[in-house]
C-alpha cells in the first residue's frame, strides 16, 4: 500500500459520507428516511438487495473457500440452489401481501393479521438474529483488513464502522441503496480483475489442474444432510435452502424494506426476479476467481513471491493459509497487483462489508421505531420527532454492532470461533418459524394469534433440542422443521380451542392481482432456470473431472 492506494480508499470514503449528508438534506419523514419517499426504481432495489448478500464474506471467502478451506471446493455453488424457489413464494405470495399493507415495517402486518404481541415478538425476533449476525460480519471484514492494510483489527473494525454508521444516519436508506449499487460495481470489477490478473499469470489449463478432485465436485445426490459428510449435499441445499431465502428475502426488515421501498407490486417483483436470475452468475464468477487466484497458492513459487511482498518467510505464510484461508485473496492483492489497482479492489473490500452493515442498521432502527417507540414509548409523535428518533436509533444500533465486533474481536479465537458458530445457528433457528408466522397470517383464516405465539416457541425450542441433540445435521434442515413445527403447532391450538374465526381486518382483504396470471408464467420460469443451474453444475463437474483444461 502506498499513498496513491490510500487516496483512492479515502476519496471514496469522504465521497459517500458527503452525498448521504446532500441527500439528508430532503428528508422530512419517516418515509422519506426508511422508504426513500416510495420512489426507488426497481433495479436499485434490486442491485441494492443482491449487494447486501453478495457482500465482503462471499468477495473473500468463497473464492478461499473453493481453492483453500478444508472441506471446500465448487459445492459453493450449492448455495444458490434455493435461491430461485424461495423467491417464487415471496413474489407470488409474501411480496403482494406486504406491498399492499404499504406499512414501513413488515411487522406491522402481523398486528392487523392477528394482534400486537405476534408483531412484537416476531420483530424482537429479528432485531436479536440480524444484530448479532451483523456483529459478526463487521468482525469478520474487520479480520480481513487488518491483514490487508497492516492495521490492528479493532482499527479496521472502527474505520469502517464508524463510516458506515455516518453516512447511514445522514442519508437513510437512499443512501444505502444508491451506495449499494455502486458498492455493486465495484465488486463485480473487483472481481474481474483479480481473476484477469490470475488468469493471465497461471493460465486457464494449469489453474484447474491446481485443483484436487475431491474440490471439482459440486453435487451429491446420495447424502441428505443429516451426517457430518453431508453438510453441503443437494437435499438440504435445495429444500432448506428454499425454506432460508423465502423468509429471508421475504420476512426480514433489512431485504424487504428495499422491497418497499419501490413503491409498487410490479416493480418489486423485478427486483426479486433480478436476484433470482442474477446471483448464480456472479457467484459462480466468485468461484472461477478462487480457482485463478489459488492455483497461484498452490506453487512453490507463488508463496515466495507472496511472502517476499509481506515480508514473511512461505512456510509463514502457508501456516497462515492453512489456519485462515481467508487472508488468500488480501495477500494475493498486495503481492501481485500494481499500486493505484490494489487501492480499488480495497476499496471493493470495504464496500462489500459496507453493504451489509449499513442495511442492516438501517432495517433494524426502523423495526425498532415502529414496532417499540411509537406503539409503547411515542405514539403521539409527530413526523419531526421521529425523524429525529430514527437518526438516533440508526445510531444506537451502528454502536451496538460496532461494539459487539469489538467484544468478540477480543475473544480468544477458539471462543470467537464458537460464538460466530452461535450467531450463524441462532439465525436458521429463527427463519423457519418467523416464515411460518407470515405465511399463516395470509394463507389461512381461521389461525390466531396464540396459535403462532405457540407454534413458534415450540419450533425454536424444537430447533435447539436438534442443535443439540443430532448435531450432524444440517443447519439447513432448521429451518424445515421450524416452519413445520410451527404450522403444525399453529393449527393444533387453534383447532383444540375451537373458536370462531374473529372479523376479518383490512391487511386480510386483498383485491386480485390482475398481474397474478403473467407472474405465475414467469415463476414458472424461474422454476425452470432453477433447473438449468443444477444441470449446468452437473455438466461443469463432469467436464472439470474429465479434463482439467475443461
Amino acid at each position: 500500500m502506498n499513498a496513491l492506494d490510500w487516496a483512492v480508499i479515502l476519496a471514496y470514503l469522504g465521497g459517500i459520507v458527503g452525498f448521504a449528508w446532500w441527500i439528508g438534506q430532503r428528508q422530512v419523514s419517516q418515509e422519506d428516511y426508511y422508504l426513500a419517499g416510495k420512489k426507488v426504481p426497481w433495479w436499485q432495489s434490486g442491485v441494492s438487495i443482491m449487494a447486501t448478500q453478495l457482500g465482503a464474506i462471499s468477495f473473500v471467502s468463497a473464492p478461499a473457500f473453493v481453492a483453500l478451506a478444508e472441506g471446500g471446493g465448487l459445492k459453493w455453488l450449492c448455495y444458490e440452489f434455493g435461491v430461485p424457489l424461495g423467491l417464487i413464494v415471496v413474489i407470488m405470495v409474501l411480496a403482494p401481501a406486504l406491498n399492499r399493507a404499504r406499512h414501513i415495517s413488515i411487522y406491522e402486518y402481523l398486528e392487523g393479521r392477528f394482534d400486537r404481541r405476534v408483531r412484537l415478538v416476531v420483530s424482537l425476533l429479528f432485531q436479536l438474529g440480524r444484530g448479532l449476525a451483523t456483529a459478526v460480519s463487521i468482525l469478520a471484514g474487520g479480520l480481513i483488513l487488518s491483514t490487508a492494510l497492516s492495521i490492528p483489527t479493532s482499527v479496521a473494525i472502527l474505520v469502517v464502522g464508524a463510516v458506515t454508521l455516518l453516512y447511514d444516519v445522514l442519508g437513510g436508506i437512499r443512501i444505502v441503496i444508491l451506495s449499494d449499487v455502486l458498492q455493486m460495481i465495484i465488486i463485480v470489477a473487483g472481481i474481474l480483475v483479480c481473476g484477469g490478473y490470475a488468469l493471465q499469470m497461471v493460465g486457464w489449463e494449469q489453474a484447474w489442474q491446481g485443483l484436487s478432485a475431491d474440490r471439482l465436485n459440486i453435487l451429491d445426490f446420495a447424502q441428505t444432510g443429516v451426517t457430518k459428510e453431508g453438510q453441503y449435499s443437494f437435499w438440504p441445499m435445495v429444500i432448506g435452502g428454499a425454506f432460508l431465502y423465502a423468509s429471508y428475502y421475504g420476512c426480514d426488515q433489512s431485504q424487504a424494506q428495499r422491497q418497499l421501498a419501490v413503491g409498487t407490486l410490479g416493480g418489486v417483483r423485478k427486483a426479486l426476479l433480478f436476484n433470482a436470475l442474477g446471483r448464480f452468475p456472479v457467484v459462480l464468477l466468485y468461484c472461477v476467481m478462487g480457482v485463478m487466484v489459488g492455483a497461484i497458492f498452490q506453487t512453490a513459487g507463488g508463496l515466495s513471491h507472496v511472502a517476499g511482498a509481506v515480508g514473511m518467510d512461505s512456510a509463514a505464510i502457508g501456516e497462515t493459509l492453512a489456519r485462515d484461508p481467508d487472508r488468500m485473496l488480501p495477500l494475493f492483492i498486495l503481492s501481485y497487483l500494481p499500486h493505484g489497482v490494489i487501492g480499488f479492489l480495497f476499496v471493493a473490500i470495504m464496500s462489500a462489508l459496507m453493504s451489509s452493515l449499513d442495511s442492516a442498521i438501517n432495517s433494524l432502527s426502523a423495526a425498532t421505531i415502529r414496532d417499540v417507540y411509537v406503539p409503547y414509548i411515542r405514539p403521539d409523535a409527530d413526523e419531526r420527532r421521529l425523524l429525529r428518533a430514527a437518526k438516533i436509533c440508526t445510531a444506537g444500533w451502528g454502536v451496538f454492532c460496532i461494539l459487539a465486533a469489538l467484544a468478540f474481536a477480543n475473544f480468544g479465537e477458539s471462543t470467537r470461533q464458537t460464538t460466530i458458530v452461535l450467531i450463524n445457528a441462532v439465525g436458521s433457528l429463527l427463519y423457519g418459524p418467523i416464515l411460518a408466522a407470515f405465511l399463516l397470517g395470509i394463507l389461512t383464516k381461521r389461525v390466531g394469534a396464540q396459535g403462532v405465539l405457540v407454534g413458534v416457541a415450540v419450533a425454536i425450542g424444537t430447533n435447539i433440542l436438534v442443535w443439540q441433540l443430532l448435531p450432524n445435521v444440517s443447519w439447513l434442515w432448521w429451518n424445515v422443521i421450524g416452519f413445520i413445527v410451527t404450522v403444525a403447532g399453529a393449527l393444533l391450538v387453534t383447532a383444540a380451542s375451537q373458536l370462531e374465526r374473529r372479523a376479518e381486518t383490512d391487511s386480510e382483504r386483498q383485491p386480485a392481482d390482475p398481474a397474478a396470471g403473467r407472474w405465475w408464467g414467469i415463476s414458472a420460469g424461474v422454476g425452470g432456470y432453477f433447473a438449468f443451474v443444477v444441470v449446468f453444475c452437473l455438466w461443469l463437474q463432469n467436464q472439470v473431472a474429465a479434463s482439467p483444461a475443461l
